[in-house]
């Protein structure tokens, strides 16, 4: 009887050598992400959510819900790649590296892999359809002129950078702008309808509403005109912006502040003991962004007293207030 080829194999009935594992995880199991591997390297060819469903006889809401959320959880841990096509391969190919792009004023680049090995460089003609920051996959393809080991980029993971800071320009009927960022090698050309009232020289806030491609610079229009380039405070607000900072108050929590007293409530000094009266000193430095400690210090009979205050800081900020969500956006306890 001759033996079957790999299209023969009926993958349906294999038995997945983790079942025991996903039974015990899941009230419906499905195919262990072992197993899916297996299956998509047999293949030898990249497959889409469908093949790799009718090829384990994934038939049901439930089942077919679940292998979507496998799928994306292989794809955000680096097991598989969802490409153009939609179709998921294998990322475990030795002679493909996953890592961070990093740009380069002059035109080229590198990425840094995920595992912590040495940078690869990435030519000027790699690098067109790539910003700074993105995340992609790339293939090893030799040894350029200085050495370094050199790579193709295979796909592009994730697109990291959304807005660019830059100086405005205008030429030869084009306007476009030049990242302050000297990572990025690429001028955005803004959209005829996208310039707004910026002027020739300033500095603009650009949204990228087309990233690069081999073939062509990233597209964008401007969305903020931060003013003339020599104005005062405009690094900091350039600086605030380029690493897309947050700096607007939401709607939300400027409603919640209105209800807020300038003076302390009477209700907020019951059970406490007002130290008003005492010349504290606050320990907090001039540029602090706020002044939450103190201290005051006087000499006694018996030597000195200390007195350390702390600001009940969360009577203030209830949690899950709206005061309480934009601290944690800002990263400020």
């Amino acid at each position: 009887m001759p033996s079957k080829s790999k299209k023969d194999v009926d993958f349906s009935s294999t038995k997945d050598p983790y079942a025991q594992r996903e039974a015990e995880k899941y009230e419906n199991p499905i195919p262990s992400r072992e197993l899916i591997l297996q299956y998509i390297e047999h293949a030898g060819k990249p497959l889409l959510r469908k093949e790799i469903a009718d090829a384990f006889s994934l038939d049901s809401e439930d089942q077919l819900e679940a292998l979507r959320r496998r799928l994306r959880a292989m794809e955000r841990d680096g097991q598989l790649l969802f490409n153009r096509e939609q179709r998921y391969c294998l990322v475990n190919n030795k002679d493909l590296i996953v890592g961070r792009i990093i740009g380069h004023a002059d035109g080229f680049g590198f990425i840094r892999p995920d595992d912590g090995s040495d940078d690869l460089f990435l030519s000027p003609r790699e690098m067109n359809p790539l910003l700074h920051n993105d995340r992609a996959m790339v293939r090893i393809v030799g040894i350029d002129k200085k050495g370094r080991r050199e790579c193709a980029v295979v796909e592009i993971l994730e697109r990291n950078t959304h807005q660019i800071v830059g100086r405005l320009y205008k030429e030869d009927g084009f306007t476009y702008v030049v990242p302050d960022n000297k990572n990025i090698a690429q001028t955005v050309l803004l959209q005829k309808d996208g310039v707004g009232k910026a002027k020739q020289g300033q500095i603009v806030v650009a949204e990228i509403v087309e990233q690069p491609t081999k073939l062509r610079q990233p597209i964008g229009r401007i969305i903020e005109v931060l003013g003339d380039h020599l104005a005062p405070g405009m690094e900091i607000e350039m600086a605030i912006r380029s690493h897309e900072l947050p700096y607007l108050w939401p709607g939300e929590l400027l409603e919640e502040i209105k209800s807020l007293s300038p003076e302390v409530p009477e209700s907020a000094k019951e059970n406490r003991e007002d130290l008003r009266k005492i010349p504290l000193v606050t320990i907090d430095g001039e540029d602090a962004r706020d002044f939450d400690d103190a201290v005051y210090c006087k000499k006694t009979p018996k030597g000195w007293k200390l007195l350390v205050a702390i600001a009940d800081v969360s009577h203030y900020v209830q949690v899950n207030s709206a005061l309480d969500k934009e601290a944690k956006n800002r990263s400020t306890s």
